[in-house]
């Protein structure tokens, strides 16, 4: 049976669980990169240079604060099963350690305690619509939306299943939700400049 592979979002959350499950979604080849949101398979674009930038700069932050707090932290493409019916590949996962158990030597499987999205023209909608309210209902403590264009980092906490807005005191912002999570993001968006 082929499977629609779907490119674009619904300009509105569907009503209903589309009919994949993660069974059908873990039998896809790995080629093309895919997730799956609330019982639909979407392709996801391949990123750019700048993007894979930011990833790998934002998980080496993030990977040196695991190593000091006995967290993980991982980069793109790693599967997050959330539910039966949705497995995504966030850009940047983090597992605080007293949680490391949900990784397994094939996927996270749960929530992790901060996802981080790299929006992008073609993936924003899902980024800020589906993706946001899976995270919300799954109980992710945090997700950082991050423009490249705008070179803004827009941090999202989760307040009993719905995610507030978080503005930072300074550009060396310290995570309500995650004490150990502190990161200059000046010097973040400086870094990326230079290199990117």
């Amino acid at each position: 049976m082929a499977i629609p592979l779907l490119a674009e979002s619904p300009l509105a959350l569907p009503d209903s669980i589309g009919p994949y499950r993660a069974r059908d979604y873990f039998e896809l080849p790995d080629s093309p990169r895919c997730e799956l949101l609330f019982g639909r398979i979407y392709v996801s674009p391949s990123p750019n240079p700048r993007h894979q930038l930011i990833a790998f700069l934002l998980c080496r932050e993030l990977y040196s604060i695991a190593q000091k707090a006995g967290g993980r932290a991982f980069v793109a493409p790693l599967d997050v099963r959330l539910a039966d019916h949705s497995v995504v590949q966030p850009d940047v996962i983090y597992v605080c350690g007293a949680r490391s158990s949900i990784v397994d030597e094939k996927r996270v499987a749960g929530a992790p305690d901060l996802l981080i999205e790299i929006l992008s023209p073609r993936t924003a909608r899902r980024d800020r619509g589906e993706k946001l309210a899976l995270y919300a209902e799954s109980g992710v403590r945090e997700v950082w939306l991050v423009d490249p264009a705008g070179r803004q980092i827009e941090i999202l906490a989760n307040d009993d299943g719905r995610f507030v807005v978080v503005l930072p005191t300074s550009p060396r912002y310290r995570s309500t939700q995650l004490p150990e999570v502190e990161i200059d993001f000046a010097a973040f968006w400086n870094e990326v400049e230079v290199n990117g």
